[in-house]
């Protein structure tokens, strides 16, 4: 019989600043967002030191929000055009959840206004349940993500976005079920949106 060993270390926070040596940046190209091209010397964990060049994407940082309604097991999503993923051949709009970049607002002033002008709820209470890296290995943006209990009276507006922006927003208030099947079925593959559907499956729709 095959005995399966598991670790029991705990992650443990370090800083890696002592492994890592910039050699040069250099901007690829600066417009709404930037590309920069950095040449580093990493410490691997052998020891021996690897050059090497990488390229890292920054289009700032950004909150996203998830309205859920426990009473009525539903939640608050929006469905847009997003050129990358059209691009990329998905010839379909994106469902996700509202989010927005900072520009210099924090993250729950930015949600909370994002969550008003796309969805047209406003938000009395949000709570932010984690952050993440949306692709690190070449990516420079980081999401804040918040959940907020919604009613039908929080809605104030149609919602919808700012035209100015580019925006034509389609709010959908989905049954809970039927919007987490969507993961499964391949209609919502926004990252941020599944990350906020799964962490309300296991901490808010658990009845």
């Amino acid at each position: 019989m095959v005995t399966q060993r598991r670790s029991n270390m705990k992650a443990v926070s370090m800083s890696i600043s002592n492994r890592v040596r910039v050699r040069e940046t250099r901007k690829i190209h600066q417009g709404w967002s930037s590309l920069t091209e950095a040449t580093i010397d990493f410490q691997r964990r052998d020891g021996d030191w690897q050059t090497m060049v990488r390229d890292s994407y920054d289009c700032g940082h950004g909150s996203s929000i998830l309205l859920y309604n426990l009473e009525r097991r539903t939640v608050i999503l929006v469905r847009q055009f997003r050129y990358s993923a059209y691009s990329d051949g998905y010839d379909e709009l994106i469902i996700e959840t509202p989010a927005g970049l900072l520009d210099d607002a924090s993250p729950e002033e930015r949600i909370r206004a994002e969550a008003e002008e796309e969805t047209g709820y406003r938000i009395r209470s949000v709570r932010k349940v984690f952050e993440a890296y949306v692709s690190p290995g070449a990516v420079v943006q980081k999401i804040f993500c918040f959940v907020g209990a919604y009613t039908s009276e929080d809605r104030i507006s149609d919602g919808g976005g700012l035209a100015s922006e580019g925006e034509d927003i389609e709010v959908m208030e989905i049954d809970f079920d039927a919007a987490y099947a969507m993961i499964a079925d391949y209609r919502i593959r926004d990252a941020k949106t599944i990350m906020l559907l799964q962490h309300a499956a296991l901490n808010l729709f658990t009845g």
